[in-house]
This record gives C-alpha cells, sequence and structure tokens, in this order.
C-alpha cells in the first residue's frame, strides 16, 4: 500500500496540503466560535462588530477553501484509483494459465468490479477522514497544553484508552471486509451460472428453483454488508457513550473555572469545544483507520501476485520442437482417482496424432498434459531431452495453437481475429486464409478481410468460426496444434472438410475427435487409445482397419 500512495509522490503532497487545509478549517471555525462567546460576554459594541467581520470573512473563505481542497485531492485519488484497476487487471492478465485456472473467470470478474468499487468507495473517504480526526486531535491537544495542561494530560489519557478499545475492533472489521468480498465471488459466479443456463432454465422450466438461488446468494451478501455496517456503527456508538461521559467531566471542569478569575468566557468556550472535539475526533479516526485497514486487506487481494502453487511453465527454458517430445512413465490423478496410468509414448514431429477413447477416459486430460495444463502429473514429459517443468509457459504458448468446439471470436474484424493483435505480415495472413478455406467468406463480404463481427461471432456459421479458428493457428506459425473436438458441431459435410484441413498442415496435429470419417480419419499417422488409464499407440490404418473389421 505504501507503495501505491507513494507512486506520485508531489501529488500525495497535495493531497496532505489538501487535507491541512481541511483541519485548518475546522480550527478557525471552533475560534469563531469561541470569539462569538467572548464577544457575548463583553457587550461590547465594537468588539462585537470586530468578530462579525470576522465571522463574514470566514463564512467566505470556508468555501473557497473546501473547492481548493477537493481540487487537490480529486486529481490523486482519481489516479490511485486508476493504479488499483490496472493493478488487478495486469494480475489476472499475466498470472500463469495453470493458476488463473483454478478459479473461475466469475471470481476474477468479482475482484475487477466488486472488490475495486468497494475499495474505490470506503479507502481514500476513510483515509481523507482518518488524516483531518488525527490531525485536529493533534493541534486541539497542543493548543489544549498551552492554555490548561491539566486539562491536556487528561484528554491525552482518554485518548489512549480510546485507543486500546478501537483496537480490539480492528480484526473484527478487517475479517468481516474480506468476508463481504468473499461472499461477492460467490454471487457473481452464482448470478452468471444462472444467467449463462438461462436457456436451459427456461426449456426444462425450472427458473423458479434457480430465482430461489439467486435470491439466498443475494441474501447471503446483503447479510454479510448488514453485518458490517452494524458492527462500524456499534465501534462509533460504544466510544460516543465514553466521550459524552467525558464530555460532562469537562463541561463540569470548565463550569467550575469560570467560577475563578483566572477564565473567560472565550477560553471556557474554547477548552470545551477543543476538549469535546479532541473525543468526536477519536470517535470517527478509529473506525476511520480499521476500515482503512479492512481495505488495504482488499487492495492486497486484488492487486498483489499471489504465490504461485504452479511448477510447470514456471521454468526459463524457451520451447523448441526440432524432433520428439517423450512421454515416459506418465501417471495423472483427479483427487484420488487414477485418470492415466504408467503412459509411455512418443509425438514426433510434424506427425499427426488423433487421441480415441470412451466418454471420460481421459482424453482431454491427455492432451491438457501435453499443453501444458496440468502441472501436478507424476513421471516425465520432455521435449527433445528438455522436461516440461523447465520450459516457460510463455515461450511454450508462441509456438502451439489451440483449436476447441466453442471457438471464441471477439467483436472486430475478422483480421484481428485471425492475428490476435499480432504484428504478423500480409502475406502470412493471407497463406493463412488460403489454407484455412477462408477466402469464400471473405469475397462474400463487403469489407473483405476488414469485415467486422458481431459479438463472439455470432454472425458467422460454425465452419466459417471454426475456419477462422485454423487461420489463426496457420498464421501463428504454430509449431504444435491441440485440436479437442475441432469438428463434433458442424455437420457430417463440413466436417470432412475441417478434418481435411487439419490434416494438410505442416504443424503437428494433437487431436480429440469422437468422429470417424471414411477415407480422412486413416491419414491421422497414429491414434493413441486411452482404455481403463492406459495408453496404446497405434500406426492410424492399423487401428481403423482392426475397428472397422471387427
Amino acid at each position: 500500500m505504501k507503495e501505491l500512495l507513494l507512486k506520485r509522490k508531489a501529488k500525495f503532497i497535495q493531497y496532505l496540503i489538501a487535507t491541512f487545509m481541511f483541519i485548518v478549517d475546522h480550527f478557525m471555525q471552533t475560534i469563531v466560535f469561541a470569539l462569538i462567546f467572548g464577544a457575548i460576554e463583553k457587550g461590547d459594541i465594537q468588539y462585537y462588530k470586530k468578530i462579525a467581520i470576522i465571522t463574514v470573512l470566514f463564512i467566505i473563505y470556508s468555501p473557497v477553501n473546501f473547492l481548493i481542497s477537493r481540487l487537490l485531492r480529486i486529481r490523486y485519488m482519481r489516479d490511485t484509483i486508476l493504479d488499483v484497476r490496472k493493478q488487478a487487471f495486469d494480475k489476472i492478465i499475466n498470472m500463469p494459465f495453470k493458476q488463473y485456472s483454478q478459479k473461475s473467470k466469475e471470481v476474477y470478474i468479482s475482484n475487477l468490479i466488486n472488490d475495486v468499487n468497494n475499495f474505490e468507495n470506503k479507502f481514500f473517504i476513510n483515509l481523507l477522514n482518518f488524516l483531518i480526526n488525527i490531525g485536529m486531535f493533534v493541534l486541539s491537544l497542543l493548543i489544549l497544553l498551552i492554555f490548561d495542561i491539566k486539562l491536556a494530560v487528561g484528554m491525552l489519557l482518554f485518548s489512549i484508552v480510546l485507543y486500546l478499545l478501537a483496537s480490539t475492533f480492528s480484526k473484527k472489521t478487517t475479517k468481516l471486509e474480506k468476508e463481504i468480498s468473499d461472499t461477492s465471488e460467490k454471487f457473481t459466479t452464482d448470478i452468471s451460472n444462472t444467467f449463462n443456463g438461462l436457456e436451459i432454465l427456461k426449456l426444462n422450466n425450472i427458473e423458479d428453483k434457480f430465482l430461489k438461488k439467486s435470491v439466498t446468494s443475494i441474501n447471503r451478501l446483503e447479510k454479510k454488508k448488514y453485518l458490517s455496517n452494524v458492527f462500524t456503527h456499534m465501534q462509533r456508538n460504544v466510544i460516543y457513550i465514553l466521550a459524552f461521559v467525558v464530555s460532562v467531566v469537562v463541561l463540569i471542569y470548565v463550569g467550575y473555572g469560570l467560577q475563578g478569575d483566572n477564565m473567560d468566557l472565550t477560553k471556557a468556550a474554547l477548552l470545551f469545544m477543543l476538549s469535546t472535539s479532541i473525543s468526536n475526533y477519536l470517535i470517527s479516526a478509529f473506525p476511520n483507520w480499521n476500515q482503512v485497514k479492512a481495505s488495504t486487506a482488499i487492495y492486497e487481494k486484488i492487486a498483489k501476485p499471489e504465490e504461485s502453487t504452479v511448477r510447470i511453465g514456471m521454468g526459463t527454458k524457451d520451447f523448441k520442437l526440432d524432433d520428439r517430445i517423450e512421454v515416459s512413465d506418465l501417471s495423472f490423478s483427479f483427487d484420488t482417482k487414477p485418470v492415466i496410468k504408467n503412459a509411455s509414448f512418443t509425438i514426433e514431429k510434424g506427425r499427426k496424432y488423433l487421441i480415441k477413447g470412451v466418454s471420460g477416459a481421459g482424453k482431454t486430460t491427455l492432451l491438457n498434459l501435453l499443453a501444458m495444463v496440468h502441472d501436478n502429473f507424476e513421471g516425465s514429459i520432455t521435449v527433445d531431452g528438455v522436461d516440461y517443468r523447465d520450459i516457460s509457459e510463455k515461450s511454450f504458448h508462441e509456438k502451439v495453437a489451440f483449436i476447441y468446439q466453442d471457438v471464441f471470436l471477439f467483436e472486430d474484424t475478422i483480421k484481428n481475429n485471425i492475428t490476435l493483435y499480432k504484428d504478423i505480415s500480409d502475406e502470412q495472413v493471407d497463406y493463412a486464409v488460403k489454407v484455412s478455406g477462408l477466402k469464400p467468406l471473405l469475397e462474400e463480404k463487403k469489407d473483405g478481410i476488414n469485415e467486422r463481427l458481431s459479438e463472439n461471432g455470432k454472425n458467422l456459421s460454425g465452419g466459417q468460426r471454426q475456419r477462422i479458428s485454423i487461420a489463426r493457428a496457420i498464421a501463428k506459425n504454430a509449431e504444435i496444434l491441440f485440436i479437442d473436438e475441432g469438428t463434433s458441431s458442424l455437420n457430417e459435410e463440413l466436417g470432412r472438410e475441417i478434418e481435411k484441413t487439419f490434416l494438410s498442415l505442416d504443424s503437428t496435429v494433437i487431436a480429440i475427435s469422437h468422429r470417424y470419417y471414411e477415407g480422412i480419419s486413416e491419414n491421422y499417422d497414429y491414434v493413441i487409445e486411452i482404455k481403463n488409464g492406459i495408453v496404446h499407440s497405434f500406426p492410424a490404418r492399423d487401428y481403423f482397419e482392426e475397428v472397422i473389421t471387427w
């Protein structure tokens, strides 16, 4: 947090100056009231006129002071909140994929929206009020020391008691704010799941069930907010009761002083207002500080990089496939359930591999292991002798491409969806368009390759969307192409054409497909079959001849 606040030292100093201007304004207000009481006591019309002029000048000064203070503060607050949003986004965008995939995307959305907004709404307002209250407390105490040392010592002892009391509330406040943040994540996830599956809910007439679930999530979140608000106000009320008792004691003390000759009404009013103000400042300051600490904990959660438990992909060596990938004694389990058992096989550069197996056999798991998604496996995976765990994830992703059943497309031009905003030559893009079979699509579009797509490419057919994903891989010049059911959502004819395109590429292809295209599927070099966790590798033609014959 210190680094965040001091990132712009000049503006932070301006922020402190603006805060001090508030303190001066409050203090001058106290002095004006004390002078008015003194004028009433004296009964001198000329003195009263002087005080009236001072009061008018203060009334003019106060809004000007507020405006200048506000302008000095708001620029710093705006820039700092922008930094928090950037840091929160950078943390997510630069997170290793395996670490990112450990949570749902709704959790990250909640961090970027709910938590950042929570920080914005609570941190600076509480920091400002804390600085003002503490500043006024210190200044008031110093003035008390000048005018009445006994009263100053008494107020200092009272302040220590309030500090110890407020410290007992600190951990609970931080805990409640964290619970609000965690509950917001769960709420965002539940609501997102409901809207993502709204079509299924309506088709199956189960809207009421999910409505109740959503209402439960809302109630859970609002209950956490309610508890936090109640606890914050409870802090203030406890401190307020103590402050009221002290104010009564001070009033008696000042009243007693007025009976003698060493205190006039101006001094008495000033001492009383300063003493009661000290109580009021502390009533607000300590809950403000607890909220600042709670907001700091939220900031640490959303903006500070987490210590990664991911082992694979954190290496420093570049990924380069010159010859082969060797898989030796590979085993992988979900919880305690074995999925892959002691698998050993080879992936040769430029060859085409088809992963087969019944539903739930572990096809996607094996693909993800080869794609550096999972890291908690036993055995080894090496690329030309280099262990996967020693390879940089960034370097790996620069050399591979992925094609899934559901293709995500940006609401942008076809070209940007192919290049993914990278600086790729027009010749390479044209080649990708030609090989992927996108030429007919571009010819029918008014703006050709610069045609803008609607949200997630809704104005394209399934085959056209898939061809764009193939063009991405070709334009990227990927060494390995990972395909997970790339044709399952397409009709037979279109699926055959797309499968042909996969097999015509120069890249190493590792694909999952439950479909068999006669005369095409045999063109894979090898079939990797998973059965009961055991992995076997067969020449594709031998495999399909045996399956068809059987």
